[in-house]
């Protein structure tokens, strides 16, 4: 029988959740690191990353931006009311941050307006090809996949990597002020928002996560969440090389050979 999960620590300490929870966040380590390494972040802050790239950047995630409520929405489906206390918890977070969720997409196209990819590209233009692997993987883990798998998948993974890009291209002054001032504020208000909202999100989602699958889930159950959320990590490395697939294309021999 599965024990009842309750955390008794602070939300954003790892040893608050369950061996096996520490077990699997340290898993995955390693593939969330590559993410956070990808050479497109030190592009971006190097201010390297050409107008083609950017444009790739901007189309490219934009489908996983204005979807994401849609894939919180339909992890909301698989929960009921009174069923269980990871039903219970899941259902009242889902239902708030949804509504949290709403402007983001507008505040996307607002930066990529400032990085100089027009609105109307954005929104009717097609995604350069190579970039839709995240996506589609997010809507059909959380279309198929169990509650738990679902939220490990987006809110852990994705948010979590996300918050901490965010937060690293932010807090570059040099990145910032590469925007004008009359437009820096509003351009910059999706990164300040991840940049920050973000670090409490994911650990909120392994607390549900674990709350759904208590103290003493199955190995297999573990190795499926292991596995849904190094997928997203990899969604998200190769999508950012395709991003920059021109720029390595071109580049002088012994760099990419380096």
């Amino acid at each position: 029988m599965n024990i009842r999960f309750e955390r008794s620590g602070p939300l954003t300490e790892l040893s608050s959740y369950p061996q096996w929870a520490q077990d699997m966040v340290d898993d995955c380590a390693d593939t969330k690191a590559r993410v956070l390494d990808h050479e497109i972040w030190k592009m971006m802050l190097d201010l390297r990353l050409d107008q083609e790239s950017t444009r790739n950047f901007m189309m490219g995630l934009w489908p996983f931006i204005e979807r994401f409520p849609s894939y919180m929405a339909l992890n909301l489906l698989k929960t009921k009311y009174g069923r269980s206390p990871g039903d219970d918890m899941s259902r009242r977070w889902l239902v708030r941050n949804i509504r949290v969720e709403q402007n983001h997409a507008e505040y996307w196209i607002h930066w990529a307006e400032g990085a100089g990819v027009p609105r109307q590209e954005l929104l009717h233009g097609v995604p350069p090809h190579g970039t839709d692997g995240l996506y589609r993987w997010c809507e059909e883990i959380s279309s198929r996949g169990s509650l738990a798998a679902g939220m490990a998948a987006t809110n852990y993974a994705i948010e979590g990597a996300t918050g901490e890009w965010a937060q690293m291209i932010y807090s570059s002054t040099k990145y910032r002020e590469s925007f004008d001032p009359s437009i820096r504020a509003s351009s910059l208000r999706w990164l300040h928002l991840h940049a920050d909202y973000d670090d409490t999100h994911p650990w909120e989602a392994l607390e549900i996560i674990c709350t759904i699958m208590g103290k003493n889930p199955s190995a297999e159950d573990v190795a499926h969440l292991a596995e849904c959320i190094k997928r997203s990590y990899v969604s998200m490395i190769l999508l950012g090389d395709r991003c920059i697939q021109g720029q390595w294309k071109f580049a002088p021999a012994h760099e990419a050979a380096a």
